[in-house]
């Protein structure tokens, strides 16, 4: 039995809910094209990709398990050789995995997570006084002037990225999801990103601080973690991007799914629902982080009804799988707080949770109270079909979120 035609993914990442639904309509397991016309393998069903996430024959290291990669056939020329050419916890399998993620994890735990709220709610109520400075009918674009800027800071504050030099080391990561740039971009755009993180790590050997990077250089130097330069570089990438980007999109979209439902607005105004619970439903249904690449079968691996071949490429579909009609019902598509089952995998699953998972949901709930109780009658500016979606398919979220913010609370 053949298998149906593998549905090609849009790079502009134009809607990425449609494209989901289409790779569900060929199984929880079915083939892709990616950009360069690439194959590989798309999971959408929920029970699968969690699964997926824990089983040791998915692997994350293309130098080692992708064998068109391996052999010379995925080059330079790939859309996405930026996935590719890092050196971090995203292209690390087995015991290389674990040793770098022991090494950061505790960076993010419950307790020092706790220790951060004073400076998360500084962040947020600076934010907020200065959108209140401007006049209450003005257009304002609220990724740019809130959900953006608020957890760059706090990364960058708890790494020590001085305030000058925060948007040039962000901008890496940012580039590296645009699925749309040229591979000669973004190759250029990792090399760039090396360049100027190594230069960072330098500076901290030269004048170390009471900050993250500090302590990693510390242990490379004393501790023997083993860790590399290009380790150490490849994994402040990764925390730093990770720390802006998917809390950026869930602010964004939660703002957004909040302002479109009167319904859910009504209930948060009430009690009815808690902020917990919306952030919980927006995680769900707009996963901030939309179709992650990159995992490869060690194996020939019976997944979901098909057989992923070793060596083959494998993308875990977070916005799809969080849209799971087989585990969240025919209305899976529609935004309910009050939804008893709002299980997700967008921060992950197993090993391959996210570590900053704890500190994204604390300043999601933190920053969205403050920020509707600061301005209460906050609204589109825009029709919400308008809201352009942005320019990838690996990331879910808004271009820009032009808001009116309304009379402010006292």
């Amino acid at each position: 039995m053949s298998l149906p035609a593998p549905v090609v993914i849009d790079r502009a990442g134009r809607d990425i809910h449609a494209e989901g639904a289409r790779i569900r309509a060929n199984g929880p397991v079915a083939r892709i094209e990616l950009p360069g016309g690439v194959p590989a393998w798309s999971i959408t069903g929920q029970d699968v990709a969690r699964r997926a996430l824990a089983d040791h024959r998915l692997s994350k290291d293309p130098r080692r398990h992708w064998a068109a990669f391996a052999e010379g056939r995925i080059g330079a020329d790939f859309p996405l050789i930026g996935w590719v050419l890092m050196d971090n916890l995203t292209t690390r399998y087995g015991a290389d995995h674990t040793r770098l993620r022991r090494l950061t994890a505790g960076a993010f735990t419950p307790r020092r997570v706790e220790a951060m709220r004073a400076e998360v709610e500084k962040a947020v109520e600076e934010l907020l006084d200065d959108l209140g400075r401007l006049a209450p009918g003005e257009v304002v674009d609220l990724k740019a002037r809130f959900a953006h800027p608020m957890p760059a800071r706090v990364i960058c504050d708890l790494f020590g990225v001085p305030a000058g030099d925060r948007e040039r080391m962000l901008r890496g990561g940012e580039v590296n999801v645009d699925t749309t740039i040229t591979p000669e971009e973004s190759a250029a755009n990792v090399e760039r990103w090396h360049r100027e993180m190594l230069e960072f790590v330098e500076g901290k050997r030269r004048d170390p601080g009471d900050d993250l990077t500090s302590d990693l250089v510390q242990a490379q130097e004393e501790d023997g973690s083993r860790l590399s330069d290009s380790e150490l570089v490849g994994t402040l990438h990764l925390l730093l991007a990770t720390g802006t980007e998917p809390v950026m999109n869930l602010l964004a979209n939660t703002v957004r799914a909040v302002l479109t439902h009167p319904d859910q607005r009504a209930l948060l105004r009430s009690g009815a629902v808690g902020w917990a619970e919306v952030i919980e439903e927006s995680l769900r249904a707009e996963a901030p982080v939309a179709h992650l690449p990159f995992r490869f079968a060690v194996e020939d691996i019976e997944l979901g009804g098909v057989t992923i071949a070793k060596g083959e490429p494998v993308l875990i579909n977070f916005a799809a799988a969080g849209r799971d009609r087989a585990v969240h019902g025919e209305d899976a598509d529609a935004f309910d707080a009050t939804r008893a089952n709002k299980e997700h995998l967008s921060f992950g699953h197993g090993v391959y949770r996210c570590i900053g998972m704890p500190l994204a949901r604390m300043e999601a709930e933190t920053a969205l109270a403050a920020l509707f109780r600061r301005f209460p009658d906050l609204e589109l500016a825009v029709p919400a079909e308008e809201l352009a979606p942005q320019a990838t398919f690996i990331m879910n979220g808004v271009q820009t979120l032009p808001v009116r913010l309304g009379p402010r609370s006292s």
